[in-house]
């Protein structure tokens, strides 16, 4: 597991649909996931401090969680099976550590309230990670035919290929040297 931070939340040119991009904390890889919206602009408006004149669901989720005298520890992004991400809430309850079953947005709209660690498991990060060049800014594509050896030796398949060819032409629109900019 690696923990890592909310990098941005970007919106993508070609449909207008809003990914977060995580950072692993240590490295330079990046984790771009695809989520909604309303969930976009619930972790923006914690992140950006904004106020808003009623609680928002993931503030509601926050409250209830208070009241039941339960406490958010950490949450995972665990999974990653057909294009779809899966994460874990991780909870402390009476000193009982519960996992619970989460979509990524809102386990990531939770734990920027909560201010908990955010980690993805290494399998997902190896299917959807991203490597940046240090030079260029762009993206570390891998060299070689399908089903050569990647990174860290594993074959990838043509159908590992496929399944991530949204995330690839996602990728392939962004403009990685604003990453850099923000950063100044």
């Amino acid at each position: 597991m690696r923990e890592m931070t909310i990098d941005s939340i970007r919106v993508s040119l070609m449909n207008y649909q809003r990914v977060v991009i995580l950072k692993e904390k240590m490295a330079e890889r990046y984790l771009p996931i695809w989520i909604g919206p309303a969930e976009a602009d619930a972790i923006a408006v914690k992140l950006q401090g904004a106020s808003v004149p009623r609680p928002l669901t993931h503030d509601l989720l926050h409250s209830i969680l208070n009241a039941l005298g339960a406490t958010v520890d950490s949450i995972i992004v665990s999974d990653l099976q057909k294009d779809t991400f899966y994460a874990k809430i991780i909870l402390n309850v009476n000193g009982e550590k519960i996992e619970i079953d989460s979509r990524p947005s809102d386990a990531l709209a939770l734990a920027v309230r909560v201010g908990v660690p955010i980690y993805a498991e290494e399998t997902v990060l190896d299917k959807a990670g991203i490597l940046l060049d240090q030079e260029t800014g762009k993206p570390i594509t891998q060299e070689g035919e399908p089903g050569e050896t990647g990174e860290k030796g594993k074959k990838i398949s043509n159908e590992e290929l496929k399944k991530l060819s949204a995330f690839s032409d996602f990728i392939d629109t962004l403009d990685f040297d604003d990453f850099e900019k923000r950063r100044s």
